[in-house]
């Protein structure tokens, strides 16, 4: 459908042919990030517009729908500011300048005796939380277009939850389905009229009772013994250090494109997903091969063949630290291993698009998880973590690969991180922001796992059951904000009677009872032989 005699360039829009899940043709918008020849023809390196960049591929001219060709837009050139033609543009220091002016004029508008409006403090004008007097209702929760305003890439330091008194909002910090959070002020707004009780602390006592039908019960939040609140209330910046860290190089074309066509590892062929930074001699390659026990990359079948008759291990470096069945665990050292764990690396990104990779692989740890038949211990996925993360992040990167997706091996990793955790004697959560497929798994394990916990509570002496969110955490080794997001995407909070309560549908159960049956997979505490090392004292690890 393409019209040679237009030229296409990068940059501009178009419908572009493309099967759907359901195998039908669909022509969604796209963009052209890239243009080459191959002996005369012409291939287009397309982005669907709204959809994953994992989708992103090489297509002919024949499925490109010229009719609707959308050229790129010319960038507006920079606005001038009070200047006369031809004059720069303002600068920072002169607008500083105008505006140190103006409070100039202010305060001699005062000394005249003219009347100004009264400045708020500096610290009423950055907080977040939401000052309510004990006269006002407690408002409903933002809608979806403040909550996009609110998003933000936290590091979740110095973040607590807490229910507090009428007039102490903290905001609360909850997971989005983008992998970031967005600050809510409330949890679930009382009944209009009705006056709310004081609620203090983190500590907040669950009491679970059961209603008429024995599928259905509910849980009561009341106070607490303490609170531990954030320092300012204010989610900080996106943490920029470590091997893996928030991808700010969506700018460079480069780095948009997948650049390898197929990887062999072992018995699997893998397509890329993502851009990695292999050496670019490889990427021209039709299939780049691994070696699926160092992982190290070679050009050629021959090639990789000659490397296994020198190549002694069949199994991860490091030490393995849990064996049940078929599976295992191995511990590496990012300093002891660089060079496996830096190979590592790049095979992880060709799957991850939300990190960007650095070689500096010292400061981390990495779980790999393997798969073992009589050749050897198979890669299945693997997760990392920083020795010494003053975030509490139990995760810094987790992946499973493609060939052993929606088995339950992603559930597995995170299970045993959070294993590795209670070992520890810490809580943890994992690294922000999540890809999507990430999102969906830890939504999964916690909901499943916190639900595990409530379901099993009885009562004693005839007393209805308690427990509190810090005992949730402690329980499981989740961190109290995770716990708490979970329990709202759950929609399982209410308000009742003058305070929280939560409650377990019968709907509620009966999905998390067949959601456990198909959870075949399990991390066995007792075949866990790993011992927490305190890294604070071994200098640069």
């Amino acid at each position: 459908m393409a019209d040679h005699s237009v030229e296409i360039t990068e940059g501009c829009r178009l419908p572009v042919l493309r099967k759907n899940q359901e195998n039908e043709d669909e022509w969604p918008l796209a963009e052209i990030l890239s243009v080459k020849d191959i002996h005369g023809k012409k291939l287009y390196y397309v982005h669907y517009i709204d959809f994953n960049k994992r989708l992103d591929e090489w297509v002919t001219p024949d499925r490109l729908d010229i009719k609707k060709l959308q050229f790129p837009k010319k960038e507006a050139k920079t606005p001038m500011k009070d200047g006369l033609p031809g004059s720069r543009p303002s600068s920072p220091e002169r607008d500083v300048k105008k505006s140190l002016d103006l409070h100039v004029q202010s305060a001699s508008a005062t000394s005249r005796g003219k009347t100004l409006p009264t400045p708020k403090r500096k610290a009423e004008s950055v907080s977040l939380a939401t000052q309510v007097t004990a006269a006002t209702p407690v408002p409903s929760l933002p809608s979806s277009a403040e909550a996009s305003q609110a998003s933000v890439y936290p590091t979740m330091r110095d973040s607590s939850f807490s229910i507090k008194s009428r007039d102490e909002h903290e905001p609360l910090t909850s997971l989005t389905t983008n992998g970031t959070t967005s600050i809510q002020r409330h949890l679930i707004p009382p009944p209009p009229g009705r006056k709310r009780k004081s609620c203090g602390g983190t500590d907040e006592m669950v009491k679970m009772f059961q209603n008429n039908s024995p599928r259905c019960s509910t849980i009561y939040l009341l106070p607490g013994e303490d609170s531990q609140d954030s320092s300012d209330g204010i989610p900080s910046a996106p943490r920029m250090t470590g091997s893996l860290v928030s991808d700010r190089s969506h700018d460079d074309i480069v780095t948009r494109m997948k650049n390898i066509d197929c990887i062999e590892l072992g018995r699997h062929r893998l397509k890329p997903w993502y851009f990695s930074p292999y050496p670019q001699e490889l990427t021209s390659l039709l299939i780049l091969y691994l070696c699926e026990f160092c992982l190290k990359y070679l050009k050629s079948l021959k090639c990789l063949q000659r490397h296994l008759t020198k190549c002694n291990l069949r199994h991860p470096p490091g030490n393995e630290i849990y064996r049940k069945g078929t599976i295992s665990f191995f511990e590496i050292d990012g300093r002891k291993n660089k060079a496996y764990s830096q190979n590592l690396c790049l095979l992880a990104k060709c799957f991850l698009d939300h990190k960007t990779l650095y070689y500096d692989t010292d400061p981390f740890l990495f779980y790999v998880m393997t798969e073992y038949d009589s050749k050897g211990f198979h890669i299945v996925g693997y997760f990392s973590k920083e020795k010494e993360s003053t975030e509490d992040y139990n995760v810094a990167c987790i992946l499973t690969l493609p060939p052993y997706q929606r088995r339950g091996y992603g559930k597995l990793l995170i299970e045993f991180s959070y294993e590795l955790s209670k070992v520890e004697g810490k809580t943890g959560t994992p690294e922000k922001p999540l890809s999507d497929l990430g999102l969906l798994s830890y939504r999964s394990y916690w909901s499943q796992t916190i639900l595990e916990i409530l379901m099993d509570l009885k009562s004693e002496n005839g007393e209805r059951p308690q427990i509190t969110i810090n005992e949730i955490s402690e329980i499981t080794s989740v961190k109290k904000e995770d716990v708490i997001s979970t329990l709202q995407y759950l929609n399982l909070i209410n308000y009742y009677k003058g305070q929280y309560i939560l409650t377990l549908s019968e709907d509620i159960v009966e999905g998390h009872e067949r959601a456990m049956q198909k959870r075949h997979l399990r991390i066995d505490p007792k075949c866990l032989h790993f011992t927490p090392k305190d890294w604070s004292k071994r200098g640069k690890w």
